[in-house]
């Protein structure tokens, strides 16, 4: 539920256009709300961070997923799936016509937030092409949440030029999101070029000496550029997250 709900909710108890009692039973969800007999949703969650509790549908059946989006779009105006397969998106779907899958970010998506204006600052870039789909998750998830994001995509340390090309738009953001398998180089290289906060998103793109991504972390933990901070390997939703936070920051 979120605070704008609850406001509402409250001036119509004090205009006694809801009685206490269905305010009650409205309220009687929070801090948690349970489905089935395997999940609790945090529908206090939006009031406490901002931004609904969001899905992770992975190891999750459609039917599970589809039961938690209706109480999570029943009381909040935007819902996030991340790690949605095609066959769980086409299973989900007909239940909500007002969702949209994203095939590159793998999410599923409903927003009825129409009319906000999203906050500029962000960017997203990738050192190549098959880092796009953590990139998109994380742009996807920064532009759910209320930023306006702009994309630089396959600028990656093996041509350089096409990262230093792009430096006005660098210096411009206000929190860089740089996603890199393989060897992991680019946000040092970023890190290096920008006084924004860079967020590093190692993928698990790459030859067998990459090993899944964790030669990338390696290489992004161990950054000699300041201002660099880490995330998982592949989590380009903790990415997005943490990339809207600090552009929300006054």
């Amino acid at each position: 539920m979120q605070e704008e709900s609850i406001r509402l909710l409250l001036e119509e108890v004090s205009r006694g256009v809801v009685a206490v009692d269905d305010a009650v039973e409205r309220l009687r969800t929070l801090p948690y709300e349970t489905v089935g007999n395997f999940a609790h949703l945090d529908q206090h969650r939006a009031l406490r961070t901002g931004f609904p509790e969001v899905v992770f549908g992975q190891g999750k059946t459609p039917d599970q997923v589809a039961q938690i989006v209706e109480r999570l779009a029943g009381r909040n105006d935007r819902v996030l799936v991340t790690r949605v397969s095609e066959e769980m998106s086409a299973a989900v779907l007909p239940r909500f016509p007002e969702m949209v899958y994203h095939a590159q970010a793998r999410a599923l998506v409903l927003d009825r937030a129409n009319g906000r204006v999203k906050k500029p600052g962000v960017l997203v870039a990738t050192a190549g092409t098959a880092d796009v789909p953590v990139a998109e998750e994380a742009a996807l998830t920064a532009d759910l949440m209320g930023s306006a994001v702009e994309r630089i995509y396959d600028v990656g340390v093996a041509g350089i030029h096409r990262l230093l090309n792009q430096l006005d738009r660098l210096r411009q953001a206000r929190v860089i999101v740089v996603v890199a398998g393989m060897d992991g180089a680019l946000p040092s290289v970023v890190g290096g070029l920008v006084s924004v906060p860079v967020i590093a998103v190692p993928t698990s793109v790459g030859y067998g000496a990459s090993f899944h991504g964790l030669a990338a972390l390696l290489t992004m933990l161990n950054s000699c550029a300041a201002g660099v901070a880490v995330v998982n390997i592949d989590n380009g939703f903790g990415a997005g997250v943490l990339a809207h936070r600090i552009n929300s920051m006054e």
